[in-house]
């Protein structure tokens, strides 16, 4: 099981706050102490608290009922001491991935100007064909990526989304109103084809 996970390390509280910023984190693991005048690692689950809304996990070599007390107000998954048994690492792991519910809402990677971002699938209104590139549509943002519409829709699978044009495939949660030859999301008018408008009446009310 621990096989399957994809560990990225840091040294300090600034190499964290970076990967952080740039990866797709589903859980933090924290160590209290992260060296003399660094950031100890009990602000900085406040600042994942708060900023990133991320599981977070205390591993650490302090017993303190003080520090123990205030590592247990920023709210982490669990908090265990060094060196913990291999088995209650991967259960607290485990545990606090599934509660969090990072496994069960499905994500996608996309820009965000310079930088990648992983992007939840629900939050898609839907997704539009732009030449070489993709847009994706959501309530706050359109985000732009370099792919096809063939490409996103075996990735998304299931998870959803139907095909209404060439160049369109949309959330099928967020579609408003629907006929053979449009469909309404957010008060935008998104184009059905003819070689798709089955698929509209198959999938959008299933």
């Amino acid at each position: 099981m621990e096989s399957s996970y994809n560990v990225l390390e840091a040294k300090n509280a600034k190499e964290a706050l970076e990967i952080l910023n740039n990866e797709n984190v589903d859980l933090a693991i924290l160590d209290i102490n992260l060296g003399e005048n660094e950031q100890n690692g009990i602000t900085l689950g406040q600042q994942i608290k708060d900023k990133y809304a991320i599981p977070f996990i205390y591993l650490t070599a302090f017993e303190n009922a003080e520090i123990i007390s205030q590592a247990i107000s920023t709210a982490p998954y669990s908090y265990l001491t060094k060196p913990p048994k291999k088995s209650d690492l991967i259960a607290s792991i485990e545990i606090a991935i599934r509660h969090s519910g990072k496994l069960e809402t499905p994500k996608i990677l996309v820009k965000d100007g310079t930088y990648n971002i992983s992007l939840s699938v629900e939050d898609i209104n839907y997704i539009e064909s732009d030449g070489n590139y993709l847009l994706y549509h959501t309530d706050e943002k359109i985000y732009k990526t370099r792919s096809t519409i063939k490409k996103v829709a075996e990735e998304l699978g299931e998870n959803g989304f139907v095909q209404i044009h060439r160049a369109y495939i949309v959330n099928k949660n967020k579609i408003d109103k629907f006929s053979n030859k449009s469909v309404i999301i957010r008060n935008i008018t998104i184009p059905v084809s003819y070689n798709y408008s089955e698929n509209i009446y198959t999938n959008a009310i299933s």
